[in-house]
């Protein structure tokens, strides 16, 4: 009998998710992107500014919890929906606000909704893809925020200039709602999908056995924290994702108060930095994937990539001391190494945990790391207003994020094994 070609529908998938986090992004850099243009509008202090990102981190983080949990409840197509949907309606809020207050308000709500793209995203690929490919798949729907992070700065401003700033907060929520236009129809789980020939489903599904994994159902997360590898997973995002909080919130203000650079002539290092993060990120996720079909055991390819990228983020420590270009290589490259870093620790997860426990862990692990990035802004903003070089300080902090983060993850998990996992020990 002839094979059933591979239809490659997964690849569309992919292609939702990577929308979904560039749409993310831009929303996440617009703030940021207007800080020298509100400065002046609020009069804002350093430390007010941020506040309001912790703020936005503190519900980011009540959010992940939530959708984490119910995106397993009731499914990624529906919690993916719910969430764009949410922080659409977030997003067009920002154009109602012009105090500091309303802008706590409007980054409050838009926080409450972006908690379910990660989740939602990370637990499609595990259903789409074979562990072989989702540290690709992961890298490329996660060069979403980075592309995100190049366009921001290109159209951001001249929005501003142009219409006004309350322009950049509108555009950025219709994208949203376009978006769930075509998630809507074109998403299903892969047995569900008529799009999906019989030999790209045993692809897809050439790590179960035969045996195709719920997609929905109760889990408790009492049962998934008892296990250390889920805290290898929770401990690494909390030490690492303030970096890359850090990069997004801050960059635009590092420009103009250290190189006197403003948003009009430092968009183009900024672009600049999150086209390196782009390209080098996708080929560190590859690398993965290459070591593995080269021989390497998943859990080796895993160990050794991770901390290559680790060790790729410590010359941050001297970008202060360094010129605009100099800068923004050493940034990009760090900034690289954090996306790389962090595509191969969200499919760690679904390495180790069954399907129907993804969305939780990876919403406790990003709850877990929207703490830190709410912990960092307060630290950077107070810092700043107190020390006359308090860049370098925080770039040497971040610098040291990611030994740490691995050291800690592989004494939690040497192995990135299943773990057991039984249908009774993940429902209550």
């Amino acid at each position: 009998m002839k094979e059933s070609p591979i239809s490659n529908y997964r690849w569309v998938i992919c292609s939702l998710l990577y929308f979904a986090t560039t749409i993310n992004y831009i929303d996440r850099q617009i703030l940021s992107l207007l800080k020298p243009m509100l400065d002046e509008q609020l009069g804002w202090t350093s430390t007010q500014f941020g506040a309001i990102n912790s703020a936005f981190q503190a519900s980011y983080g009540v959010s992940l919890l939530v959708f984490g949990w119910l995106i397993d409840k009731y499914g990624t197509k529906l919690g993916y929906a719910l969430s764009i949907g949410a922080w659409s309606i977030a997003a067009l809020g920002h154009a109602l606000v012009n105090t500091i207050g309303g802008f706590f308000g409007a980054r409050i709500a838009l926080g409450l909704g972006e908690g379910g793209n990660f989740p939602a995203a990370v637990k499609a690929v595990a259903q789409w893809f074979p562990k072989s490919e989702r540290a690709f798949a992961t890298s490329l729907f996660n060069s979403g925020a980075n592309v995100g992070a190049i366009v921001a700065p290109m159209i951001v401003p001249p929005i501003a200039y142009a219409l006004g700033w309350h322009w950049t907060f509108i555009f950025a929520g219709l994208a949203g709602f376009l978006w769930i236009f075509a998630w809507w129809p074109l998403f299903s789980t892969p047995r569900e999908c008529r799009r999906v020939s019989p030999g790209e489903l045993a692809y897809i599904e050439q790590d179960e056995d035969g045996i195709a994994e719920p997609e929905k159902g109760k889990t408790s997360y009492a049962r998934i924290l008892k296990h250390r590898q889920a805290w290898s997973f929770v401990l690494a995002k909390f030490l690492t994702d303030p970096v890359w909080w850090f990069f997004l919130i801050w960059l635009p203000d590092y420009f103009k108060k250290t190189r006197h650079l403003d948003i009009k002539n430092s968009w183009v290092h900024l672009a600049s930095i999150y086209a390196i993060i782009t390209v080098l990120s996708v080929f560190g996720s590859w690398f993965t994937g290459r070591l593995n079909r080269s021989g390497w055991s998943l859990n080796r390819a895993r160990k050794l990539s991770m901390l290559v990228f680790a060790l790729c983020a410590v010359p941050i420590v001297i970008v202060t001391r360094v010129d605009d270009w100099t800068a923004v290589l050493l940034i990009g490259l760090a900034g690289a190494a954090h996306q790389a870093w962090s595509a191969s620790l969200y499919t760690t997860v679904s390495d180790m945990f069954p399907k129907r426990a993804v969305a939780s862990l990876i919403g406790i692990g990003s709850m877990a790391g929207s703490l830190g990035g709410m912990g960092f802004p307060l630290l950077t903003g107070m810092v700043l207003d107190r020390f006359t070089n308090g860049y370098a300080i925080i770039f040497g902090v971040c610098s040291g994020a990611y030994i740490l983060a691995f050291i800690v993850n592989h004494v939690l998990a040497p192995r990135f094994d299943a773990v057991a996992f039984d249908s009774g020990e993940a429902t209550r």
